[in-house]
Formats: C-alpha cells, sequence, structure tokens
C-alpha cells in the first residue's frame, strides 16, 4: 500500500502542478505533451490523476485522527 499511496500523491502533485500551470499562464502542460485535450492518452492520464484523488480520499481519516492526538 506503501507504494500505491506514493504513486498517488506524485501523480497528485503532477496534477495539480498542470491545474497551476493552466490557471495561471492558460497552458496545459499534459495536453501539450500528449496531443491536446481530447488526444485519447491525455485522457487517459486525466482519469488516471483523478482516481488518484479519488484514492487519496482516504487519507483525510488519518490526517483527522492526527489532529485529535495533537490536541
Amino acid at each position: 500500500m506503501k507504494t500505491l499511496d506514493s504513486v498517488a500523491l506524485a501523480l497528485l502533485i503532477i496534477g495539480g502542478l498542470n491545474w497551476l500551470l493552466v490557471g495561471l499562464f492558460n497552458f496545459d502542460l499534459v495536453a501539450t505533451i500528449f496531443g491536446g485535450q481530447t488526444a485519447i492518452l491525455s485522457k487517459v492520464i486525466y482519469v488516471i490523476v483523478g482516481l488518484c484523488a479519488l484514492y487519496s480520499l482516504k487519507f483525510f481519516p488519518l490526517i483527522m485522527q492526527s489532529f485529535k492526538h495533537e490536541n
């Protein structure tokens, strides 16, 4: 599980950086690298990053638990 957690986090960071570029410069790096927003490979990347985001929802209880232990 630790490997999957690390991969999900890395892909979320990459996705977040891509959204930063879109927000600041209107530049979609994923689309540029993989042939446009409608290209199959770009869509696959978007779906994988989205699935990593859903998977990472499992971390919220762990974060809340650590806050309870600190207080």
